[in-house]
């Protein structure tokens, strides 16, 4: 099966994610920038989520174009990524509303945690058997930057209990090392 379909699907759900996210920012009393401040975290949190939203569109975008071949099992897999990003305007609301509050930040941490796991999933689906995207599974090659990835999110939670703004600085740490696409698709079938 080509992969078209499935992209554009995921294009339509990254595209409803980040509207409800937005239709969830109220607009606040007042007409001074002073009315802002109650809404400042929640607007934050909303820039957060739109750079995490559109890292994984941008790269999940990159990962179609270098597929020749989709099965079921990727296509439950791609599911399964859009699953977990679909909470993130609850998770991002909750945190937002809450001054990034332990529980909140932890929460949206597991959601990150489980959305990259997700998405390792789904690239595993589509390489774990090099006949299927041989070109795709020679560029990402063991994908340690993926797996980092995962272990910071896993160390970030349990420190949002303790430190809700450092787990948050590990997030952002995580998203800095993925706002360019990624390079190993483009070098190998660029």
């Amino acid at each position: 099966m080509k992969s078209s379909r499935l992209e554009a699907f995921s294009d339509g759900v990254f595209a409803v994610i980040i509207t409800i996210m937005v239709l969830e920012m109220k607009v606040p009393q007042g007409t001074d920038l002073a009315a802002l401040r109650p809404v400042l975290p929640v607007f934050l949190s909303y820039v957060f989520s739109f750079i995490f939203l559109g890292i994984y569109w941008n790269n999940h975008h990159h990962l179609m174009h270098a597929v020749t071949r989709i099965s079921g099992g990727t296509l439950w897999a791609n599911l399964h990524l859009l699953f977990w990003l679909s909470l993130t305007p609850f998770v991002t609301g909750w945190m937002g509303q809450n001054d990034f509050a332990a529980w909140p930040v932890a929460l949206y941490g597991i959601v990150l945690f489980c959305s990259a796991w997700a998405y390792a999933i789904l690239v595993w689906s589509l390489t774990s058997r090099g006949e299927k995207n041989p070109e795709l599974a020679a560029a990402l090659g063991k994908d340690l930057k993926g797996k980092i990835s995962i272990l910071i999110y896993a160390v970030a939670i349990p420190v949002a209990f303790a430190r809700p703004l450092i787990a948050c600085a590990l997030y952002a740490v995580v998203a800095i090392t993925w706002l360019i696409p990624d390079r190993r698709i483009e070098r190998r079938l660029g």
